[in-house]
Order: C-alpha cells, then structure tokens, then sequence
C-alpha cells in the first residue's frame, strides 16, 4: 500500500510533508493516529474538537474519548490486530455529531505492527441524508395528493359528461390547470405560488387579441402548494365558465379579480365577471350548474382544502365568486402574513 500512494521529492524535508498532510487532513475533517503494537499512541493529527488531549500525561483512548467508546475501539483494534481485516464502526455523539472509524493493523518499515486509525467526521453528510429523507417524503406524500386530486377530478368530470369526446375535452383542460399550477409550485422549490402568477397562467389561454381578459387587484400573496393546485383549479372553472357562458369577454369587457386582507385576518378573494346586457345576444347555458362539477369544486372542494367558506352567485349583470380563507400556515408563507 505505501508504494503505491507515497511518493515524494528526496529533497523533501520530512517537516514540511508533515505540515502539508496535516493541511490536508484539516481540510478534508478527516483525523489520524498511530499506536504501536500495546496501543501506545505515537501520532495524532486533526483530532476532532469534540474530543481533548489528556495534559500532562500519555493519551489513551479511554482518556480522550471516554471509558464507553474508548471499550470499544480497543476491543476493535484487537480484532484488527488479530485478523488483519479492517475494522470499520460509526458513533453518533450527542444529537447531530457522528464520526466514522477506520482502524486497520498496518506495517512499519522496520517490520513492526502498528495501528492506524482513521476518524473522518460525518455530521454533514449525515445531516444532509436526513434533509433528503424528509425532502423525498414530502414529495411522495405530495404525489399522492396530486394522484388523488387527478383521480377526483377523473371520476367528477365523467359522472357530468354526457359523451366521451365531452369527458375527454373537460378532462384535459382541468389537467392542463393542474399542471400550470403544480409548475409554478415547483419552480419555487416547493414554497408555493404567487397568487398573481396563478391567475395569469390560468387566463392565457382564454386571452383574446393579446387584450388582458382580467384586471387583477389587491395583494400578492404567495399562496402554499395546496392551496394553490386547488385555487388554480377554481381560476380554471370560473374561466371555462365564463367563456363558454357570456358575450362579455367578445364585447371587449374585462373580468375583475382582486384579493384583500380583511380585519379577521382571512384572506379573501374575489371573481366578478359582467355580462353582456345587450337585448340581441340571446345567453348560453353556463357551465356551472347546480350540482355540476364546478359548482362542486367552487362551493364545496376548494373551501375545504383551505379551510375556508365560498359564494358563488349568478346575477342579472354577472357572476360573482366569493372565497374567503385564513392566513394560516396551510395556506399561505409567512411572508405573506
């Protein structure tokens, strides 16, 4: 093994090697040690902080690193002396500290056996495992809810559509809306979506000669994961609707949404599409129907992923849609708070 990682210029000092792999070693969080056959210590580079030199008397490993775990690295050093096969053991100190042994029984150049023992610190990489962990949980859990949104979505749509070619039209454009939202989530590393953001993704498709189809008004939250997959879908139905249902939008007129703050501390936003009042546009049949998917989205499915309370109401002069919901942790970021 040393002929093949040692090599070295012979004008080399000895000293100067030394303060360069000790370099290295600081470097790297990495320590060494050395002990002759009896255990007695003749090296220690880069001990780790958490760990002291007794002063004042020869070190041990029961001295340096308590009575416990110094037990056990001797009885692995006497296995590695034993059966020349490397030892290898993790401890974790305290809550957040965990190192690494390495002790393997190695030759001196005069023939004599030595035990070297490698303690490389891991609290990082283990830290960054169990962000990992966490992080690969809440994807999956947020599949699952994504899965079961689409599934929702899937068997509503098909119960409130007469024709297959119907089912398939309604289908793709709710999943569509959930993929605009869901890609606003994403590329914000999971936070959310900011709420004006949400409304111009899900109207761009409904824009008519590059004119804005809505004016947008009030504060710009940022809206957390669930809250948005689910409030973008409600911005899909009232739009579909609204196409499908009115004139107004042909006639040039412009749906207002605006979000406030109200003196409870609810969030409430607001959807308020005129109508075409004109005597020789006879008007379409809506979309949302009493028992309809959408009037089950609007009145029952979004309020309840938020923990709010809805209006949905059809006028002489418009629709208005009326979602209000706490600033709570489940719905918004605390920047928005």
């Amino acid at each position: 093994m040393a002929g093949r990682l040692t090599w070295h210029r012979t004008s080399q000092s000895d000293e100067e090697l030394r303060e360069y792999l000790i370099l290295a070693l600081l470097r790297s969080r990495a320590c060494v040690t050395f002990q002759d056959s009896e255990l007695r210590y003749h090296y220690i580079a880069n001990l780790p902080e958490i760990w002291n030199l007794p002063l004042g008397e020869p070190p041990v490993d029961s001295l340096i690193f308590g009575d416990a775990l110094g037990g056990q690295l001797n009885e692995l050093k006497r296995l590695a002396r034993e059966t020349g096969e490397q030892q290898k053991q993790e401890v974790q100190i305290e809550n957040d500290k965990f190192f690494e042994f390495h002790i393997e029984a190695i030759s001196s150049p005069d023939g004599k056996q030595q035990i070297m023992t490698t303690i490389v610190d891991m609290s990082e990489i283990r830290r960054r495992e169990k962000v990992l962990k966490v992080l690969l949980r809440e994807v999956s859990h947020r599949s699952k809810n994504l899965l079961a949104i689409i599934q929702s979505i899937a068997s509503q749509t098909a119960r409130n559509s007469t024709s297959l070619d119907q089912f398939l039209t309604k289908f793709r454009g709710r999943i569509f809306s959930l993929s605009q939202s869901q890609d606003l989530v994403t590329d914000s590393n999971w936070r959310g979506a900011y709420l004006h953001d949400l409304i111009r993704d899900q109207v761009a498709r409904y824009q008519q000669n590059d004119k804005p189809a809505v004016n947008v008004s009030g504060p710009n939250i940022l809206l957390s994961p669930n809250a948005a997959l689910h409030i973008g879908l409600a911005l899909h139905e009232l739009m579909v609707n609204a196409v499908s249902a009115s004139h107004a939008m042909a006639a040039g007129k412009t749906i207002g949404i605006s979000c406030k703050i109200t003196d409870d501390g609810n969030a409430e936003l607001s959807w308020n599409e005129p109508a075409d009042l004109s005597p020789d546009v006879p008007p379409l049949p809506r979309e949302i129907t009493p028992g309809s998917f959408g009037s089950t989205v609007l009145e029952r499915v979004v309020p309840a992923s938020v923990s709010g309370t809805s209006r949905y109401t059809v006028y002489d002069d418009g629709v208005e849609y009326v979602l209000s919901f706490p600033l709570s942790d489940e719905n918004v970021s605390d920047e928005a708070r």
